[in-house]
C-alpha cells in the first residue's frame, strides 16, 4: 500500500494530503492546481471490491464482505485445515494481544487435538519460525504482521495464499478477528485465571485490588441458570462457570439499551477510537462520517484523530478515549482508567461500550488482511506520527 503511494507521487509529482471535502481514504495523488486526482490499486486488490477478494454483492462493503467469503459460520469445528491449525490461529491471536485467559485455556485444547509443544512454544516465547511447516509459519506470521503493523504484506498475503488456500485463509483470518474481539473484552475487564489454573503466558501475573475473588474479572459473578452441569460440557464451554466472554457478556444491555443511555455520538466515538488505534483507514472513514452524523463534535473527532492530548475534552468522551487508548496500545486497562469509566458510564453500558470496540477491533483485523481501499479519489485520514500514512 505503501509502495503504491510512492508510485503515485513520482507519476504525479504531487503531495500527499487530507481531502478538505471530509473522511476519505483510498491511495490518490493530486496536483498542486487541485485539479485532477489518480488512484492507483496495488496487483493483487480487486478493482470492484476495493480488497484482495473478489466482490460476492453489490451494496456489501468493507468487513462484511470480506466475512462473506468464509466456508462455514463455524469454522474452529470444521475447518478442512484441521483442529490444531485453527487452535494455532487463537493461540497467535492470543499472544499477539498479551492476552493470558484466552492462551491458557486455548493452549490446553491445542495440545489435545494435537498441535505439537514446540509449535505452541514458538508462539509463546515468539521464537523465528525457521522450521516449521509452512501451513504453520503462514498462520503465525499473519497474526504477528497484522499486529505489528496493522497491515499485510503482499508477499506474506501470497505465501499465505499458497499455504493455506484461499477459502481457507479467510476463514483463519476471521477466526483471529473473532478472537481478537474476545480478547479485547477479556483484557478490558482484566480476566485473570481461576484460582488453581496456571497460567502459560510468560507475563506477569498479580491479582489487583479490582478483581472480584468468585468471577476474577473486574465484574462481579453472575450465575448461569442453566441447572444441567453437562450443558457446559456438551456446549464445548472451555471457559469455567463464573469467568470468560460469557460471563461479561451477562453484564451487558443492548444497543438500544446503550444508545437510550448514552446517545449515538459515543457510540460512534467507541468506533473512531479502535478504527484510530488499528491505523484502519477504512473503518475511520465509516465511523467518522457516521460519527458526524449523529452529531459528535468535530472537536473531539480531531482529538482521537491527531491523538490529541485530552484537554477540554468532556468527561464522557476523556473517559472513552483513554480507556481504548490503554486497551488497544497496552493490552491493559489501568485501574484508574477502568474506575473512572465505570463510575462514568456503569458496569452495563461499559461492557456495552466495550462490546463495540470488540466488533471494530475484528474488523481491522480484516480489513487490514484483505487490504481493504477506499472508494476512488478518497484520501487516507490517519496519519502516523511523523506524518507517514
Amino acid at each position: 500500500m505503501r509502495g503504491a503511494v510512492l508510485v503515485a507521487l513520482v507519476l504525479t509529482s504531487s503531495v500527499l494530503a487530507p481531502s478538505p471535502a471530509g473522511p476519505v481514504n483510498s491511495l490518490w495523488a493530486q496536483t498542486a492546481g487541485g485539479a485532477s486526482r489518480v488512484s492507483l490499486l496495488p496487483p493483487d486488490v480487486d478493482p470492484v471490491s476495493r480488497n484482495r477478494l473478489p466482490s460476492l454483492a453489490l451494496g456489501v462493503e468493507g468487513a462484511e464482505a470480506i466475512r462473506r467469503h468464509v466456508s462455514s459460520p463455524n469454522v474452529r469445528w470444521v475447518s478442512p485445515l484441521g483442529r490444531a491449525l485453527t487452535e494455532l490461529a487463537i493461540l497467535t491471536t492470543a499472544r499477539e494481544h498479551d492476552q493470558p485467559y484466552e492462551w491458557s485455556l486455548h493452549e490446553m485444547e491445542a495440545v489435545a487435538v494435537g498441535l505439537a509443544a514446540s509449535t505452541i512454544d514458538v508462539v509463546r516465547h515468539r521464537r523465528p519460525l525457521t522450521g516449521l511447516a509452512e501451513n504453520e509459519a503462514a498462520v503465525i506470521q499473519i497474526g504477528r504482521e497484522i499486529s505489528a503493523t496493522h497491515e499485510l504484506g503482499r508477499d506474506t498475503y501470497a505465501r499465505a495464499v499458497k499455504a493455506l488456500g484461499r477459502t481457507n485463509l479467510v476463514d483463519i483470518v476471521n477466526l483471529m478477528a473473532t478472537y481478537t474481539a474476545t480478547a479485547t473484552r477479556l483484557t478490558a475487564f482484566n480476566q485473570h485465571m481461576p484460582p488453581g489454573w496456571k497460567q502459560f503466558l510468560p507475563l506477569p501475573f498479580t491479582l489487583p485490588a479490582d478483581i472480584h475473588p468468585d468471577s476474577r474479572s473486574r465484574l462481579p459473578l453472575i450465575r448461569t441458570t442453566t441447572q444441567n452441569p453437562q450443558a457446559n460440557l456438551y456446549a464445548r464451554q472451555l471457559a469455567p462457570e463464573g469467568t470468560g466472554p460469557n460471563h461479561i457478556a451477562r453484564h451487558a444491555g443492548s444497543p438500544a439499551s446503550l444508545e437510550a443511555s448514552r446517545g449515538k455520538p459515543l457510540m460512534a466515538l467507541a468506533g473512531l477510537v479502535t478504527a484510530r488505534e488499528h491505523h484502519s483507514q477504512y473503518d475511520w472513514m465509516v465511523n467518522e462520517a457516521t460519527a458526524a452524523k449523529v452529531g459528535l463534535d468535530p472537536r473531539v473527532i480531531e482529538v482521537v484523530r491527531l491523538r490529541q492530548p485530552l484537554n477540554g475534552v468532556g468527561d464522557a468522551e476523556a473517559a472513552l478515549i483513554q480507556f481504548g487508548r490503554e486497551l488497544f496500545s497496552a493490552h491493559h486497562v489501568s485501574a484508574g482508567t477502568y474506575a473512572r469509566a465505570v463510575k462514568i458510564f456503569g458496569e452495563r453500558d461499559l461492557v456495552d461500550l466495550v462490546g463495540l470496540m470488540a466488533q471494530h477491533a475484528g474488523d481491522a483485523v480484516l480489513l487490514a488482511a484483505f487490504d481493504q481501499h477506499l472508494p476512488p479519489g478518497q484520501a487516507p485520514r490517519l496519519f502516523a506520527i511523523g506524518g507517514g500514512i
